[in-house]
């Protein structure tokens, strides 16, 4: 399941990611600092969500 989980993380951090860095600039926010912080957070966010998507797939096989 680990591998699983490290596919999906590939994809889903940097969707996350990258909706944040979407959102952060969208609202004015287009320092670097404020990016990186929006970036990180997705990625950090993206794991638990990675976890969450393997063990759905998992349950339906």
């Amino acid at each position: 399941m680990l591998g699983l989980v490290l596919v999906l993380y590939a994809i889903v951090g940097t969707a996350m990611a990258g909706a944040l860095v979407i959102v952060v600039l969208a609202s004015g926010y287009d320092t670097l600092n404020y990016i990186l912080m929006a970036a990180g957070i997705g990625a950090v966010l993206g794991l638990p969500a990675s976890l969450f998507i393997a063990k759905a797939i998992k349950a339906t096989e």
